[in-house]
């Protein structure tokens, strides 16, 4: 982590005013957002359509460097982390989504960029017929894909219910929450909130000293959405949370799944609306979620080389692709752009050897343009 990036970077988030797709295209434009600092006052020479409201507050950095500063003490005493899309442990999956945030605090120590990466949403009402979905679907989810990340945002009913059978499963998992690190909301889920930090973890785009207000948690089902593979709804209303977390989802590209329910239950209506409108796949178990995530083939390989099975998987490479495996064995799931930096191919023909090397059954593509290599 570069903390003089993250500083300035903390303070851009306060001048943009959560503006979100505003402040990441001017840092994606601008390569940094030191450089914006730098170009405070000449902003047009680098973002040309920057609009006039935005250059005048790009003028004025003091309040806003100040709030940072104080943001970054308590970070240093409480043990929490900053990440920008610039750091390796910035959730990767983020970076293609264009209103992600350009700071994360986080505190735990689970991969946000794991290989597979699962958000579970739904009511605040659940019934005991959510209850038993999430409790058999974590359970088996964990028996076939023992490397999975489970995210959710630890309120009431289906979040904190997926929370929990997570960790009774021993799957990591991340809550994002709708306010700074400096308190938990609800405060009932303040103990489960303490075991995920040393099995999972809390993160938020939220500085300290903010509350947990109504338009917060709609930014932050975005970061739920976009840092995750797939998005599955339990029990919705026909209205609510959930429903909004799939749709965001969708609208990233994410796989949506949902359970169904009977057409009597109330809570089961967002749901099968979701499956009725194409929205969502139906599915009733984790196998049904594994088997259309295509991820079966893949966890019988890994059991295959945990048991010890000499298997060859890869055919002849050329050196070029022999080069890209050897940079994947040493360091798995990489992005486009840093295969390109580290093996010195350009981006064009390394899109060309990686697809011969998908058709190979050598690398798989995950979200985020990040390359994972299937031995």
């Amino acid at each position: 982590m570069n903390e003089q990036e993250l500083f300035y970077a903390m303070a851009l988030t306060r001048l943009t005013n959560f503006n979100f797709q505003q402040a990441l295209e001017l840092y994606r434009i601008a390569g940094s957002a030191q450089k914006i600092y730098e170009h405070r006052k000449d902003i047009g020479e680098i973002v040309r359509d920057c609009s006039p409201r935005l250059t005048e507050a790009l003028k004025d950095w003091n309040e806003p460097m100040k709030r940072a500063e104080l943001e970054l003490k308590y970070m240093q005493e409480h043990g929490i982390r900053g990440l920008t899309p610039v750091d390796d442990d910035y959730p990767q999956r983020l970076c293609e989504c264009t209103d992600a945030p350009i700071v994360l605090y986080y505190k735990g120590n689970a991969d946000l960029n794991q290989a597979k990466i699962v958000s579970i949403v739904g009511t605040r009402q659940m019934t005991a017929y959510g209850q038993d979905l999430i409790r058999c679907f974590v359970r088996d989810l964990r028996q076939q894909c023992p490397q999975v990340l489970i995210v959710s945002g630890l309120a009431y009913g289906v979040d904190i219910h997926a929370h929990r059978e997570a960790l009774a499963n021993g799957l990591p998992t991340v809550a994002v929450l709708a306010h700074g690190l400096d308190q938990i909301y609800p405060y009932r889920h303040k103990e489960t909130a303490a075991q995920m930090l040393s099995h999972g973890g809390l993160l938020t785009e939220f500085m300290t000293q903010t509350n947990a207000d109504k338009p917060n948690f709609v930014r932050r089902n975005r970061i739920v959405a976009g840092m995750s593979d797939s998005c599955i709804v339990v029990e919705s209303a026909s209205k609510g949370g959930g429903l909004i977390t799939a749709e965001i989802a969708q609208s990233y590209d994410r796989t949506v799944f949902a359970f169904p329910g009977a057409v009597s239950m109330a809570y089961s209506e967002g749901c099968n609306n979701l499956i009725r409108d194409n929205v969502a796949g139906l599915i009733s178990n984790a196998s049904d979620f594994v088997k259309a995530m295509g991820w079966q083939e893949e966890t019988r390989r890994q059991q295959a080389l945990t048991d010890g099975i000499e298997r060859n998987l890869f055919p002849d490479l050329s050196p070029e692709e022999q080069k890209v495996v050897c940079l994947l064995q040493q360091t798995n799931d990489l992005q486009l752009n840093i295969l390109s930096v580290k093996t010195g191919i350009a981006i064009g023909p390394l899109t060309a050897l990686l697809f011969q090397l998908e058709m190979k059954g050598v690398v798989r593509p995950l979200a985020g343009g990040m390359y994972h290599l299937l031995m």
